[in-house]
């Protein structure tokens, strides 16, 4: 209760009377006038009215208690067990909270940072934004309900802007051991066929089991090798890159009864293969037309080593021109076809017949090479339907399609087939959307019999035009056309020969990007970005499975004939596997050195020292059976002065918001009346004497 003025008149009004009473009170009495202090009395009680003084009561309540509760929903917490303990022990803190209705809990669930490549457990942060509304005085303290895996523990308790305890209830189970595997060091580019090395290390966090560990390494999906690697140390790999574009290796250690989760037991390396030289040998049958644009397209790519043979003189041309007078060489058959076969990386038979120069025996040398992963390509002329075509050799083994011993002689549009609208070899070509095609027509083709493989492109009356086939390990590509030089050569505006040539000579090399079916995921930031080929029927949708080892459907949409995409943000770092009917691949989003993947134990020993220097408990809320339990909830009036080992003790504030004031004037009722009434009355009995 206090005491205050409520003026009826203004306060220099007031002082200016008080002054006029004082003098003439004082002149009064300095005079001896009878009555003098009587009314200097009464004017002192009319004043005091005119000031109206009044008692004032406030009317207040007491504040809550803010009890922030952190709940770290980070990736480290998401697998199944500690899921679980997380949403147990924060039913029963809630119950215990609820037994204190001057205490206000603020639930807060941190997530990790989807914006972030290298997310992290940023629990401080996360407490300071949602307390910013509250004087540090109502803070009583704070609880955070995590795995212990914290990112951003201030060095001092001042950085909190608090004086109340903080305390940590930690899930997980005590001693967890958690097996991981890292890539340490490893190459990004590599030279085809070349050996590189990278550098892998398997970690034991916590209680580590000893011995050695089991690495399966696979190559784009294929098993090649199993490591015996000590945790702890770096352990070497050297492999060759096997083809060109990208390459996944990716490592893998099983896991162990026990471990915390298997999300970090696989590492993928991704190594982009390039071609140092491709060694392409080119036979022409004869001069003609097309064999220079065969020849500049070739010779036009810095990356391709050319050798180039041209028949000018085959075996049954006998002229009588002594050898020693003519500008030739002789066709070094067994050194090409047998000593040297293999260095090829591409073989092109260029209106090739057969006319005694190659032995029968070099093309069964020929198709063992494509059998055995090599790369066969026939640009088939009028030859290859007359009786010399080397379709009548032992090459016929790998051969796609076998010539009917006909000629098609008429103009035509090349056009693309269902198949070659989805093949990557052909799928938009310049040109190729139109009907008919935007380039100009061919005059002849080769007819064949029902090809095997696939037919990419249609000639007259729909007669296949480019079929491509795989034989054994290798490829095998039929152009049944020599006409390809009209385009090179402008005829009725041209057409895309140069990219449809590379295209076949690549896809013939086994470019990745050109392949027929095919699954390739990377990773954009936090974007998952997953393409599939395919030559079929709408392939449906893909199989996310998250580094959690939860799964999710991704719906694939068609952006082109047989390209179909996806792309989705992801919520989580680490290692994705992605799955469409028989293909799969990986894909690792975000840093692979993230602090929220590296660690995957709980632990106490993070938040202790914040905990111990605030007064706060931090426990485990699990004991080694699994069985929940939190700490009671202690609630102390004013400072937080010792800590507790059993308990969370809350700092209760004193704040209080003042809800009104109650008034009682001094002078007002008949108080106030009764005394001016005798102050008056003694004045005027004065006076009566």
């Amino acid at each position: 209760m206090t005491f205050d003025f409520s003026p009826f008149l203004p306060w220099p009004v007031l002082a200016t009377l008080a002054v006029v009473s004082a003098v003439i009170a004082a002149f009064a009495i300095w005079r001896g006038v009878r009555g003098a202090w009587i009314r200097t009395l009464a004017a002192l009680a009319l004043l005091t009215a005119l000031a109206n003084p009044v008692l004032l009561q406030e009317d207040r309540d007491q504040l809550s208690t803010i009890v922030p509760v952190i709940v770290d929903r980070s990736q480290s917490q998401q697998t199944p067990d500690r899921v679980k303990m997380t949403d147990d022990a924060l039913a029963a803190l809630k119950g215990q909270l609820a037994r204190f209705p001057q205490i206000e809990p603020r639930f807060i669930d941190v997530e990790g940072d989807v914006n972030s490549d290298v997310p992290a457990t940023r629990l401080f942060d996360a407490l300071a934004a949602n307390i910013a509304d509250v004087p540090p005085s109502r803070v009583g303290g704070a609880i955070m309900l995590t795995d212990g895996e914290v990112h951003d523990v201030p060095a001092a308790n001042q950085a909190l802007g608090f004086d109340a305890p903080i305390h940590g209830l930690v899930t997980g189970r005590p001693k967890e051991f958690d097996r991981r595997i890292e890539v340490i060091k490893g190459p990004r580019f590599g030279i085809v066929n070349e050996e590189q090395q990278v550098i892998l290390r398997v970690f034991d966090d916590g209680p580590s089991p000893g011995g050695t560990a089991d690495v399966v390494v696979k190559m784009n999906g294929n098993e090649i090798a199993t490591l015996r690697a000590t945790p702890g140390q770096d352990t070497p790999f050297s492999f060759k890159v096997p083809g060109g574009g990208s390459n996944v290796l990716e490592f893998s250690v099983a896991e162990l009864p026990g471990e915390v989760t298997a999300a970090n037991n696989r590492a993928v390396h991704v190594i982009d293969g390039i071609r140092q030289n491709l060694r392409v040998l080119l036979v022409s049958g004869e001069p003609h037309a097309g064999e220079r644009a065969w020849r500049n397209l070739l010779k036009s790519d810095a990356s391709v080593d050319l050798v180039h043979f041209t028949i000018l003189r085959p075996p049954e041309k006998q002229d009588g021109t002594p050898i020693n007078e003519l500008s030739l060489i002789a066709f070094p058959t067994r050194e090409l076809f047998v000593d040297k076969i293999k260095d090829f990386d591409l073989i092109i038979f260029d209106r090739y017949q057969h006319r005694g120069v190659l032995p029968l025996l070099y093309y069964d040398n020929i198709a063992q090479y494509v059998e055995n992963g090599g790369a066969l390509l026939i640009a088939a002329g009028p030859e290859h339907a007359g009786p010399d075509s080397i379709a009548m050799t032992p090459l016929s083994s790998v051969l796609p399609a076998m010539p009917t011993g006909q000629m098609i002689e008429r103009a035509f549009y090349p056009r693309l087939s269902e198949e070659g609208r989805k093949h990557p070899v052909t799928r938009g070509l310049d040109g190729s959307g139109e009907d008919p095609p935007h380039w100009g027509r061919w005059f002849r083709s080769v007819d064949v019999e029902k090809p095997e493989g696939e037919t990419i492109m249609l000639g007259a009356d729909n007669h296949p035009l480019l079929v491509l086939n795989r034989a054994g390990q290798g490829r095998v590509a039929m152009l049944l056309s020599d006409q390809g030089w009209l385009w090179a050569r402008g005829f009725e505006g041209g057409g895309p020969n140069v990219s449809l040539y590379r295209r076949i000579a690549h896809w013939l090399m086994k470019e990745p990007a050109l392949e027929e079916e095919a699954l390739t995921a990377r990773a954009s930031g936090r974007t998952l970005e997953v393409t599939r080929q395919t030559i079929g029927d709408n392939p449906g949708n893909a199989t996310v499975r998250y580094p959690s080892g939860k799964t999710e459907t991704l719906p694939l949409t068609q952006t082109e004939p047989g390209l179909y995409k996806a792309e989705k943000r992801m919520d989580e770092i680490g290692l994705f596997e992605i799955r469409n009917g028989q293909l799969s691949t990986l894909v690792h989003i975000g840093a692979v050195d993230a602090p929220e993947f590296k660690a995957m134990i709980s632990t106490t020993d993070v938040l202790k020292p914040v905990a111990d220097r605030s007064k706060g408990l931090v426990t485990r809320v699990a004991d080694a059976n699994g069985e929940i339990s939190v700490p009671p909830i202690l609630p102390v009036r004013g400072q937080v002065r010792v800590s507790d080992t059993e308990r969370m003790m809350i700092r209760m504030t004193s704040e209080t918001v003042l809800k009104g004031i109650n008034t009682l004037p001094l002078f007002a009722g008949f108080a106030g009346v009764g005394i001016l009434l005798f102050a008056f009355g003694a004045m005027w009995w004065r006076e009566g004497r």
